[in-house]
């Protein structure tokens, strides 16, 4: 441990810490309509808007109104985005001359950005053009996590009002969330980055002379650029048989030859192969573009998408040890400072520092558990620490675990390691702080929402064990919020486990074909697959080619039932609340701050998780890393 290493986390934790209060409040003030230094440039606009589009600011909409209007947004995303996937090479903006997507890319990428996932199973640099990565991509970061922003906002207020069946406008909330924080804050945060070198332009990729030019094996094409292929008999390898039928030996080895296939007719056959030739290569392709406005974007509001396939690992999303700690703060800022805003608007600021606690506590013990297992000897390679296979060099260990728990922690999903190569126990803590729900300040509204459902779930039960019903906020809870709460919990868990059995059951040239690794550490990659999908993460276990039809269809259901299942169950369960009257807490009450609630919420999270997933990681890293003290690997 490096005294450098500690002073970065200080700042790290600490700065994150210091700007909630502040972040927090500005967000409250927007979203409760009420002026702020950005309204006399910005309120005209919006106003603007509420014209153009005959959106009433002051309509109310119910629960469920409110639910319609958001999976109709995202619907109406996903279906723009699937269409622009798919026809991309004939849409301005694409100087690389790249080819359309596949219909079931196309299906997955469009679930994923528009439901704030941002899960990648192709290329960027080499399969999206500028079109596809600005106007599909880019465009979805923003607005998907406005509207987790604006559902957790509808929540916090439902919470606050009482014999009112109205949560707010869904369109109001998108509106204001967009044009007063995200779209300011995200260019604020670009600026730093393009100072630190993350390329910003719309130029076709530049063509750099390699110092040392080499020769290499190519595919001939003919005049008009097609590929060159020759028809050849296909041959098999056969042992050689001497006069007597058998086979002939040398030093004990059966001496083999070419045998030309034929099949059953005794026609030969015959196969297409490509014609190589020699080819000197002088020159290399240098991927750019509009990058630093895209990673501003992906990192504040949890999507996590990257422009290039190696994600913030990659030298132009991440140059600079400053853009390295500038993005990872900016994976921490908004979703600290949620929590706060969530406080201030159903006005009770201590249950919302409790909460807070909460999630920071088990967040930075999964920082902790992984980064001193990662720094554990491995037996396999003699030994030897650190481990640094899968990861940079100028980013190094501690660099690489923190952000691998917070991007998992915080529903972010970029990564700038690649976690199928951490030992087992440390990859395990990534995928436990995604399968307890991302909730550990988690995405940009649902983290909050997803926490509730346990924060409910820890009333209901402690009401139970006094003899009492249950009280949270003033409001009794009754069956359809403990039952909605317990959807919201069970749901996105069945949905992770459900298609990781179905892939290990289906034929292996389906559903184990694309894997990185057999054994435990195969089971894990599909494990942390849908886990991901199901709490739309977006961050990979890196061992799974999850572009494949099987794959990409799987992972886009998932992601969709992951994103709205939640939802619905917030909705349903404020909508409910807000009709209550408010009751005046009592002696039976349970306090919802302080250490009490805070450890029994903790318990109550990790018990959860635990029953649903500990027999799975016992199949997975726990196993694995048995297996790895023995020195065996998969």
């Amino acid at each position: 441990m490096k005294w450098n290493e500690i002073v970065q986390i200080v700042l790290f934790f600490g700065l994150g810490i210091a700007l909630t209060p502040p972040v927090g409040r500005f967000m409250a003030r927007v979203f409760k309509g009420e002026k702020t230094f950005l309204h006399p440039v910005l309120h005209p606009i919006e106003k603007i808007i509420y014209r153009l589009s005959g959106v009433d600011p002051d309509e109310e909409m119910t629960w469920l109104s409110y639910f319609w209007a958001v999976l109709l947004f995202a619907t109406v995303g996903f279906a723009a985005d699937m269409a622009i996937f798919m026809t991309q090479q004939w849409l301005p903006l694409n100087p690389q001359k790249l080819p359309n997507c596949s219909w079931h890319l196309a299906f997955m990428q469009a679930w994923s950005f528009t439901c704030n996932a941002d899960w990648q199973s192709y290329t960027g640099e080499t399969v999206m053009s500028y079109f596809s990565q600005i106007f599909a991509i880019m465009v979805h970061q923003f607005l998907s996590g406005a509207s987790g922003l604006a559902v957790l906002v509808a929540v916090a207020r439902a919470l606050k009002r009482a014999s009112i069946k109205t949560v707010g406008n869904f369109w109001t909330d998108l509106t204001r969330g967009l044009l007063y924080f995200v779209i300011p804050l995200s260019a604020l945060w670009a600026i730093p980055l393009m100072w630190q070198g993350v390329p910003q332009t719309w130029k076709p990729y530049q063509t750099a002379s390699l110092m040392e030019p080499y020769t290499t094996q190519v595919q001939k094409t003919d005049d008009k650029g097609n590929n060159v292929t020759t028809n050849i008999q296909l041959v098999v390898s056969s042992p050689k048989l001497g006069a007597d039928g058998k086979p002939e030996m040398t030093n004990g080895v059966a001496v083999m030859v070419d045998v030309p296939q034929v099949d059953a007719k005794g026609v030969p056959i015959m196969t297409n192969m490509p014609v190589m030739v020699d080819a000197k290569v002088e020159t290399q392709s240098i991927p750019v573009g509009p990058v630093a406005s895209f990673e501003s974007i992906k990192q504040l509001f949890t999507n996590g998408g990257g422009w290039y396939n190696v994600n913030s690992a990659h030298p132009f999303e991440n140059p600079t040890p400053f853009t390295n700690f500038w993005e990872m703060l900016a994976i921490i800022v908004v979703p600290m400072a949620q929590v706060y805003m969530f406080g201030l608007l159903v006005g009770n600021k201590k249950h919302a520092w409790c909460l807070f606690n909460v999630m920071l506590a088990l967040y930075a013990l999964s920082f902790v558990v992984a980064w001193y297992c990662e720094t554990r000897p491995n037996p396999v390679m003699a030994g030897a620490v650190p481990n640094m296979e899968g990861k940079e060099q100028r980013i190094g260990v501690m660099n690489s675990v923190l952000w691998a728990t917070s991007c998992t922690a915080i529903d972010n999903g970029s990564v700038n390691s690649m976690h199928d190569s951490y030992q087992p126990l440390a990859g395990m803590m990534p995928l436990w702080n995604i399968l307890i729900g991302e909730m550990l300040f988690g995405g940009i509204g649902c983290g909050m929402y997803c926490m509730l459902f346990h924060v409910l779930i820890t009333v209901f039960i402690a009401g139970l064990m006094i003899g009492r019903t249950p009280e949270y906020l003033g409001k009794k809870l009754d069956a359809w919020c403990a039952t909605w709460a317990v959807c919201g919990v069970l749901i996105p868990n069945a949905v992770a486990l459900l298609p990781t059995a179905i892939a290990l059951m289906l034929p292996a040239t389906i559903g184990l074909s694309s894997l990185g690794n057999q054994g435990p550490h195969g089971f894990t990659e599909i494990l942390y697959c849908f886990g991901e999908a199901a709490n739309n993460n977006g961050s990979a276990f890196a061992g799974l080619n999850a572009n494949t039809p099987f794959y990409n269809i799987a992972a886009g259901i998932v992601i969709w039932i992951g994103r709205f299942a939640p939802i619905i169950s917030a909705l349903a369960i404020v909508g409910r609340l807000a009709s209550k009257k408010t009751v005046e807490p009592s002696a039976g009450t349970l306090p919802t701050h302080g250490w009490t609630f805070g450890l029994t919420l903790t318990g109550v999270i990790i018990i959860v998780a635990a029953l649903t997933f500990f027999p799975a990681l016992c199949l997975g890293p726990i196993v694995e890393h048995g297996l790895m003290t023995a020195a065996r690997t998969f």
